[in-house]
């Protein structure tokens, strides 16, 4: 693993690239400021002047409900609340369903250098977004040195030491029509405690390095549905060098598994043997799990057929 932590924030115009949001305070920063938690606030208690036990670190929304009710006030009371609430340390506030602020609430929002930002959707339904694009944006990230590729619905994550083949592999499943996450680094955020999601940093997104060859733009090269920007991780494959004295598992009974962010990932050790290819048995492997999640395990169903077997001769 090259890095491990938990992410301190993210910026305010991350989010609004992210969330493609109206900025109405285009002149206060909104590249140094930042998030630091996932939940939100709709702030109708502060703006009826109750600020006790106020979450002022959430980012805070306006919905019809709070709209509606800053508008039955005078603009006195207006610039009396709006500073009693933008006075806290807000990381912004986002008017939901194309509502705008007026201008005595951007006026006090310039004075404390709070940004205002506009959604175009419906309160609830941008709420879920937020809050699901802020929780993966702060989850807890390790990077580790693989490949990842979407078969056939499956995360597949390949691991090696540097020059084993990885990345040969996954070219040649992306020949066979899957679709690649990311080639050598691999981002990992625990989603939540049984998902883990990898994507690929924004310099070598779609890029692969094939020793010889150099470096090459899989979207480039063949096109933009042999690519995906993100995929969560439901199968590792690590691979390594044949050794004539190991033991390799032949049969699969029981499952491995390897630890990512305190995450459990079914893990298979895979020995590379001049002849083999990578590539299916990488794509079966991805089937196979596939189809254990589905119920079946091929493994188990040999085991009962041979016990029936027995059985029926001693009988």
């Amino acid at each position: 693993m090259s890095g491990i932590g938990k992410v301190e924030g993210v910026s305010i115009d991350k989010i609004i690239n992210l969330l493609e949001l109206d900025n109405y305070t285009p002149e206060i920063d909104t590249k140094e400021r930042l998030i630091t938690t996932a939940d939100v606030n709709r702030p109708a208690l502060q703006l009826s002047g109750y600020l006790e036990h106020f979450e002022q670190s959430r980012v805070q929304i306006i919905g019809n409900v709070e709209y509606a009710f800053i508008q039955q006030m005078s603009d006195e009371e207006k610039k009396k609340r709006y500073g009693e609430f933008l006075k806290f340390d807000i990381p912004c506030v986002i008017f939901a369903r194309d509502l705008h602020p007026d201008e005595v609430f951007l006026e006090v929002a310039r004075e404390n250098q709070v940004p205002l930002l506009g959604a175009h959707s419906s309160t609830s339904s941008f709420m879920a977004r937020l809050i699901s694009t802020l929780g993966e944006q702060l989850a807890p990230c390790i990077t580790i040195h693989g490949v990842l590729v979407d078969v056939y619905g499956e995360g597949l994550l390949i691991t090696g030491e540097s020059g084993i083949g990885k990345s040969e592999a996954a070219l040649e499943l992306i020949r066979r029509g899957h679709r690649l996450v990311t080639d050598d680094v691999v981002e990992i955020r625990r989603i939540n405690d049984h998902t883990l999601v990898g994507t690929s940093p924004d310099i070598t997104r779609y890029f692969i390095e094939l020793r010889g060859i150099g470096i090459i733009d899989v979207k480039a090269l063949y096109g933009v549905e042999c690519v995906k920007e993100k995929q969560q991780i439901d199968l590792v494959i690590k691979l390594e060098d044949w050794k004539k004295d190991a033991e390799y598992d032949r049969l699969g009974l029981e499952e491995e598994y390897i630890e990512y962010l305190d995450t459990k990932v079914v893990c298979h050790s895979l020995p590379i043997r001049p002849g083999r290819n990578l590539a299916v048995i990488c794509e079966t492997a991805a089937v196979n799990h596939r189809q254990k999640k589905m119920g079946y395990n091929a493994a188990h169903e040999l085991y009962r057929r041979v016990q029936a077997n027995l059985n029926k001769r001693n009988l």
